[in-house]
């Protein structure tokens, strides 16, 4: 298994488990999973966001597509585990993460009113450790069940530790694979000057690969994301959103910030096709510096 790792090289599968937290009141450690199934019918995400300092956990799952009705949970108010991997009970619902093999597999449970899961995610490619933050995504085969039914396709996992400021920056952060088994993953903050973005390809079979030079712009309509533009070099894709599930989240002191993500087809200037996941983060102000260019 490949690590690729842009920041201080520390990066191992001891990372996997908790962090000593720091002391800012917004530190925060974050777990996310997303999946697609392979026709790109049907797909969702859940986040376990901890925040020690703040006294919380935040928790959300969703599932879109398909000719299933949304099911979107959203708990900013849920009780922090504790110990090693994330669980979290709230009203409704119960979910846990279970690192398997460290780097290497996880497998997530929910039992809610409206919605059960069990998948597990096994890394496809090897893992990418970010530069500017600590943090690291795994492309994935995912397969299990939802709502007892057998579910087989693809998706990313990530794990972050750090300040999380969700009312400072904005953002576009994109995860796709293309039918020939090729995985795509590029994040770039609007942050008024070009820095060098974390991106990095999977070719079919393949390892992970950082690539140069990312760049991504994101397009909207009355406020609402309606695209967006990839530049990896070589392989422009384009992004076209089909199944929303969004979330307003409101700070400490009350400030409000739109997390708008969605299920995507992803379309490369070469004709291939594919299906992941896109967040357009919404800031106050986001509009400010801008939203993103290409390069």
């Amino acid at each position: 298994m490949r690590i690729v790792d842009m920041g201080d090289g520390t990066l191992a599968p001891r990372d996997e488990r908790p962090h000593e937290p720091g002391p800012e009141l917004l530190w925060n450690e974050s777990y996310y999973l997303d999946f697609v199934s392979e026709d790109g019918g049907l797909g969702g995400y859940v986040r376990f966001g901890l925040y020690p300092n703040w006294g919380r956990a935040w928790f959300w799952a969703c599932l879109v597509g398909g000719d299933r009705r949304p099911v979107l949970i959203a708990d900013h108010d849920a009780r922090l585990p504790s110990g090693g991997d994330p669980a979290v009970t709230g009203d409704g619902y119960t979910a846990a993460q279970r690192t398997l093999e460290p780097m290497r597999t996880a497998r997530l449970t929910l039992a809610s009113d409206d919605l059960h899961l069990d998948l597990e995610w096994r890394t496809a490619g090897g893992v990418y450790g970010y530069a500017l933050t600590p943090r690291y995504e795994i492309p994935c085969q995912v397969t299990g069940t939802i709502d007892g039914e057998p579910f087989a396709g693809h998706g990313e996992r990530d794990h972050s530790w750090g300040v999380r400021d969700w009312w400072s920056v904005s953002w576009l952060w994109s995860s796709g694979r293309l039918a020939d088994g090729t995985f795509l993953h590029g994040m770039q903050a609007n942050v008024g000057v070009a820095l060098p973005w974390p991106a990095f390809t999977v070719p079919p079979g393949g390892e992970v690969e950082h690539v140069e030079n990312f760049s991504a712009a994101g397009e909207f309509a009355d406020d609402r994301p309606s695209g967006a533009r990839l530049g990896f070099p070589g392989l422009g894709t384009t992004v076209e959103p089909l199944a929303g599930a969004s979330l307003e989240l409101i700070s400490p002191d009350g400030a409000p910030a739109r997390f708008s993500r969605s299920m995507c087809r992803f379309v490369a200037d070469d004709g291939r096709v594919g299906h992941g996941w896109t967040e357009w983060h919404q800031p106050p102000g986001w509009r400010e510096h801008g939203w993103g260019h290409l390069v």
